[in-house]
């Protein structure tokens, strides 16, 4: 393996070769050297992981640390859209992505109830209803239209708000808030009052439940009186952003990468029974939450090198689902692929406790929009539709499409 390859100075996550492969640099790197030093903003040297093999075995490692209270990470948090810490940051309560056992165990034990594969194949009748409704609405107006604004946000967001318990009405204090939280490129002004916004509309939402509780699962969590406010307050706000934001941003790039692959399209609308398969290899092929962090708690050995106790690591989970040594052809999208073992919902004891959810909402959506919009096609050239590049999870700002006709 070579070892000339120079040392990336920050994270090279310029998208150069198109809106759905990985940056240039980092796949050179990752065929050069898959676990490799890199030197952030700040000068502080860490570690780049970027070979399938190694992130997964990194993130099934609890010896790599998801806390950020234990020693300066310089970089931003892996809750998406926090800024960096310049000192030991204390942890947030309730917020268990960023925690390790038994902390973490404790908390998302509360929740694995509540998201189990049966729970949820339970709820598909449900989801298949709102995406089908969200269509009506969507072929009531005139072409073109945004389908972010119209379907890909409201799905989601009409979903994860029926589980929770969260009133759809007040969509846009969060969507608003949990945008504005996710930008990289804000001053922590803005970012914070996003993020105190968010917390503190939960906060008066999980009281409220604590005292007169209904069914939902924040209300589930607000029965159990060894969670305080604050632990409640937490877990919501990390459900409801993941809840909406990522699926979103998944039937909106999805649909874009369908559009711009018409053969792979054709086939899928001619068999729905392929679309399980297309889920998973769109998942693997965008991989729209790429980058996560970790902090070394004693030496380990990592695909070959030495990564010494106190290091920052960060993983590209994109890099990973692009290696050629785990997928033949990975930076072509193929709907007839068996992209089982892709790494977008994680590995280890981190993995999505909402991936089952997820699954089933893009199912529903994908196969719900193409039976019923057959002649859908994007309204503008593919070059103009603007990327989420500014984001920590990527996707597209808008999407407009267009139709000549609609199915009943």
């Amino acid at each position: 393996m070579s070892r000339t390859v120079p040392i990336p100075q920050g994270l090279p996550m310029e998208r150069d070769a198109g809106p759905f492969a990985p940056p240039r640099d980092i796949s050179r790197l990752r065929e050069a050297r898959p676990v490799s030093p890199m030197v952030f903003p700040d000068g502080h040297e860490g570690w780049l992981v970027t070979g399938y093999d190694a992130v997964r075995r990194l993130m099934a490692d609890t010896r790599f640390s998801s806390r950020q209270d234990i020693g300066i990470l310089h970089v931003p948090y892996e809750t998406p859209g926090m800024p960096a810490p310049t000192e030991p940051s204390p942890q947030i309560p309730g917020v268990f992505i960023a925690m390790d056992p038994p902390d973490h165990t404790r908390l998302r034990r509360r929740l694995t109830g509540a998201f189990t594969v049966k729970r949820m194949k339970q709820l598909e009748e449900h989801i298949s209803d709102i995406a089908e409704r969200q269509l009506d609405e969507l072929a009531r107006l005139a072409p073109p239209v945004d389908l972010v604004k119209e379907f890909a946000l409201p799905v989601p967001s009409l979903v994860i708000c029926a589980l929770l318990g969260v009133p759809y009405a007040d969509r846009e204090t969060f969507q608003v808030n949990s945008a504005k939280f996710l930008e990289k490129d804000v001053s922590l002004e803005e970012k914070m009052a996003a993020y105190t916004g968010l917390t503190t509309y939960l906060a008066e939402l999980v009281t409220r439940k604590r005292a007169a509780p209904g069914e939902d699962i924040l209300s589930d969590l607000a029965r159990q009186d060894d969670l305080t406010i604050e632990e409640l307050t937490g877990a919501a706000f990390l459900l409801l952003l993941a809840g909406h934001e990522t699926t979103a941003n998944m039937l909106a790039l999805g649909t874009f990468a369908l559009l711009e692959h018409p053969e792979q399209l054709a086939e899928l609308r001619a068999d729905p029974d392929l679309m399980p398969g297309a889920v998973e290899e769109l998942l693997r092929y965008l991989s729209i939450a790429d980058i996560f962090y970790r902090y070394a708690t004693e030496d380990i050995e990592l695909g070959g090198e030495i990564i010494n106790k106190g290091s920052t690591v960060v993983v590209s989970l994109l890099a990973a689902n692009h290696d050629p040594q785990r997928f033949d052809n990975p930076d072509t999208l193929d709907i007839h692929r068996t992209a089982r073992g892709h790494l977008s919902f994680g590995h280890g004891i981190h993995q999505c406790l909402g991936q089952q959810l997820a699954r089933i909402e893009m199912r529903a959506g994908f196969e719900g929009l193409l039976r019923r919009f057959p002649t859908l096609e994007l309204a503008i050239p593919a070059a103009e539709v603007k990327l989420k590049t500014d984001m920590n999870i990527y996707g597209v700002h808008a999407l407009p499409v267009t139709w000549t006709e609609t199915a009943r």
